[in-house]
């Protein structure tokens, strides 16, 4: 029995909240059970110096995490002086799935950036990032499209992610920190709207998993970013 009672593929309650950031020009604030993340998309009309004159925008991300996201309080990394190996390897996952499907020359040049901040954690915390990042993402280039910015839709695809493992010998769906904590394997799957694969992280954190326990868990990551999918588009219809 998972800690939370439910079936191995039930993902836990997932909301998404638009609008909920006043001046960005996309907002979403998203739940996966107790985990919950802030993300908005803000738009420049500049990209990045290194990619001045190039005719194509990009699109990258930040994130953190509150002081009192967790159980105990954690020190700021502004004020510890650098970005922790961690905040780097998660922003940069965050940056690159979006990108996969974004057509960054129908941006022009211009760059969006989301933040993802985690209000409080209970496991999930990337995953649940990518999966509100895609609709404040989405809001800011309707954004743009309104006010006659691009000529064409640059958003190619939805993009969804969720932590699978396995937990006292069964594959599961959308760890919470209890699980993921003791999972004997720990994995995030990132997938578009259209079933391609754009990451998968897996790490044995107890003993070596199988060709077949790692099929079992994309099955089940599949079904979950389907769910993930459709309450996207149900938020921004």
């Amino acid at each position: 029995m998972r800690p939370s009672k439910r079936a191995p593929d039930v993902l836990r309650p997932v909301s998404l909240e638009r609008a909920v950031a006043r001046y960005a020009e996309g907002s979403c604030f998203v739940k996966f059970g107790n985990t919950h993340v802030l993300c908005t998309a803000s738009l420049e009309e500049k990209p990045p110096a290194w990619l001045r004159g190039q005719g194509r925008g990009w699109v990258t991300a930040e994130y953190s995490m509150l002081p009192r996201a967790t159980l105990e309080r954690t020190r700021r990394e502004s004020n510890s002086g650098k970005v922790s190996g961690r905040t780097h390897e998660i922003q940069r996952l965050i940056g690159r799935s979006l990108r996969t499907i974004v057509d960054l020359p129908a941006l022009g040049e211009r760059q969006i950036t989301v933040d993802c901040d985690v209000i409080q954690a209970d496991g999930g915390t990337r995953t649940a990032s990518i999966t509100g990042a895609w609709v404040a993402l989405h809001d800011c280039i309707a954004w743009m499209q309104a006010r006659s910015m691009v000529k064409t839709n640059p958003l190619k695809d939805h993009i969804a992610a969720v932590s699978c493992g396995i937990y006292n010998g069964t594959p599961v769906l959308d760890l919470d920190y209890a699980e993921d904590s003791e999972a004997e394997t720990d994995a995030n799957f990132v997938l578009t709207g259209s079933g391609g694969i754009v990451e998968i992280q897996g790490t044995a954190e107890k003993t070596p998993f199988s060709e077949d326990e790692l099929m079992q868990l994309l099955a089940l990551a599949k079904s979950g970013c389907a769910r993930l999918v459709d309450l996207q588009k149900t938020a921004v219809a």
